[in-house]
């Protein structure tokens, strides 16, 4: 593995850390910026096609369902027929006709880069503005000799991150060793050997952190959220690479050395925030009620 990937990876994974432990609106800042160079590269690929879409209208009103989001979830679900709907209303009123690839485009640009990742930031908003201990929503472990006192929202977020993170090493590195079979034509890089390894990797940190956090039913609900997440951040990287395999790019942008732009780095986590986010708020207390 090149020593830029290697120290790079480090680096995002290091500030991941620090946002996630910090919440609140430092969670929801560092969440804005990545969401808006994440947005930018998805509208260059876009570009790159031929298409006009509404590329600024929708980056600006993606903002807002993120500041939204930390206010109140369930607002953000009426942000975003909201901001679909101005963003149809921008592109009917240019100087030329809008096609129906420069609004598609645009609507997905919304749903895809604003309004799914903002499921992380009400996944790791859960308990938090109870449990804050700095201001603007922030808070800061006191101790760790109990991790079940910590605020739900940030040990379901470090676990999502974990299972993410083995997955992508798991597919990575096994893939590199052991991988002969094709996953797939959109990316031919990527086995089946890799992506069940992946898969594996997530499965394990999964059923470690239900464990530890004394989950009813552990090993099942464990199994099941590290399977959920595996497919899913699977499912992200290859969306991603078909995107780019059709605007005919090896790389969204070459903003993180080793790895490409923030598509390239964040494509597996698209998918899997509101997956773990129902699964946590809908799944678990209902399995915990029985």
């Amino acid at each position: 593995m090149p020593w830029a990937r290697i120290i790079s990876g480090l680096i995002a994974i290091v500030l991941a850390l620090g946002m996630i432990l910090l919440g609140g609106w430092y969670f929801t800042l560092g969440f804005c910026i990545l969401v808006y160079l994440a947005q930018d590269e998805y509208f260059d690929l876009v570009r790159a096609k031929g298409n006009r879409p509404a590329g600024k209208t929708t980056m600006i009103v993606s903002q807002l369902l993120l500041i939204t989001a930390t206010i109140n979830g369930m607002l953000a679900d009426a942000v975003l027929p909201v901001a679909g709907t101005f963003i149809c209303f921008y592109l009917l009123f240019q100087p030329k006709l809008a096609t129906i690839s420069d609004i598609s485009s645009s609507i997905l640009g919304l749903f895809y880069g604003g309004y799914l990742p903002s499921f992380w930031i009400r996944l790791r908003a859960l308990g938090t503005p109870e449990a804050s201990n700095l201001p603007l929503w922030g808070y800061w472990p006191e101790q760790w000799s109990n991790i079940n006192l910590l605020p739900v929202g940030l040990t379901i977020t470090l676990l999502a991150f974990g299972c993410i993170w083995a997955a992508d090493i798991g597919a990575y590195t096994f893939g590199r060793l052991f991988g002969k079979t094709r996953l797939s034509d959109i990316s031919p890089k990527k086995t089946v050997e890799g992506a069940v390894f992946g898969v594996l990797g997530s499965l394990t940190v999964a059923i470690i952190g239900a464990n530890t956090f004394i989950w009813p039913f552990w090993l099942f609900l464990g199994a099941a959220l590290g399977l959920l997440i595996g497919v899913a951040s699977l499912l992200g990287d290859l969306t991603e690479s078909m995107m780019k395999r059709d605007a005919g790019v090896k790389d969204s942008g070459q903003l993180i050395p080793g790895h490409g732009g923030i598509l390239d780095r964040a494509d597996s986590y698209v998918f899997t925030a509101p997956l773990v986010y129902y699964f946590v708020t809908l799944l678990l207390p209902l399995i915990e009620a029985i």
